[in-house]
């Protein structure tokens, strides 16, 4: 039992084959040093001011830390990284027009700390979604070394094809997924999975990136963690994954408190950061008596 690890020229395609079979995969040294270095550096200042969390699943000595599109300018294009984003398109939208983050969000496992409860993080939604949705695409970058000492994530493959209400028998079950600083984990929101043990010395670093179905909740409430004042500066391609852009027909529209001349009162959200969308794009759910265009 194992968790497949591919190279960093895999297509999108390879990526979900694995995936489709086993629940998650590897894709190693997708980030190179330079960049790695910049993150951990950017990424420190808030991880220092962050306080460990405040039960067992969050970890007593994790710190956990968010917000990091408005916070660290060097995750963004981790967030945007074409491949993943590619994958995360095709991985979801057979459930949906488009797709939107759910979460950004370092994990600092730190010495002494205790395994994690293994989960399945489509418990965000509790269990209204059918199990023939998977609701989300997860990815665990790896800023340093993950190895079974220090904590690498414990993941149970073929987990995803389980029934929703079926448990680990053991805290054991499954495999640690060791991996070199710069690879990212891929897997599915039906994926048991959990950070395990640190019995090292060192800090594990992970950066947890996220991406949902546009018509759910997201976990990181984006519009809060990166307001308007701060999307406007952003390019259109992060900015629409930040939920500033329709989900769907009528999904996502808004009132300006105050008229805007020469607009009509239903608005897009790029309006909220100073633009209009960049194209028309089509509905695939139109009102009732009109086709999608």
């Amino acid at each position: 039992m194992s968790i497949e690890t591919l190279p960093p020229d895999c297509t999108p395609d390879e990526i979900i084959k694995v995936m489709q079979r086993d629940g998650a995969c590897v894709i190693r040294d997708m980030l190179g040093e330079e960049t790695l270095s910049r993150l951990n550096a950017d990424l420190k200042p808030w991880i220092d001011r962050s306080e460990t969390g405040p039960d067992s699943f969050s970890g007593r000595r994790t710190k956990r830390t968010g917000g990091l599109v408005a916070r660290s300018p060097e995750t963004r294009p981790v967030i945007t990284h074409p491949r993943i984003l590619e994958t995360a398109e095709k991985f979801l939208t057979p459930h949906c027009e488009r797709i939107q983050l759910h979460l950004t969000q370092s994990i600092a496992i730190m010495p002494g700390e205790s395994a994690q409860t293994l989960h399945r993080d489509r418990v965000a939604w509790g269990g209204y979604i059918p199990k023939s949705i998977d609701p989300q695409f997860n990815t665990i970058w790896a800023l340093t070394d993950f190895t079974e000492e220090n904590g690498a994530t414990r993941v149970i493959p073929g987990s995803h094809e389980w029934p929703l209400d079926r448990n680990p028998t053991s805290h054991e079950e499954g495999v640690q997924v060791s991996m070199t600083q710069g690879s990212v984990l891929c897997y599915g929101g039906s994926v048991i999975h959990g950070g395990q043990e640190n019995r090292s010395t060192q800090t594990r670093l992970g950066l947890n990136v996220t991406y949902c179905l546009s018509w759910l909740r997201q976990e990181e409430n984006q519009f809060l963690s990166c307001p308007p004042e701060i999307a406007r500066d952003l390019p259109p391609e992060l900015t629409d994954l930040l939920g500033y852009t329709m989900g769907n027909y009528a999904l996502g529209y808004y009132a300006s408190p105050e008229m805007i001349e020469g607009l009509p009162d239903t608005l897009p959200p790029e309006v909220a950061i100073g633009r209009m969308p960049a194209q028309k794009r089509k509905n695939l759910v139109a009102p009732i008596g009109e086709s999608a265009k």
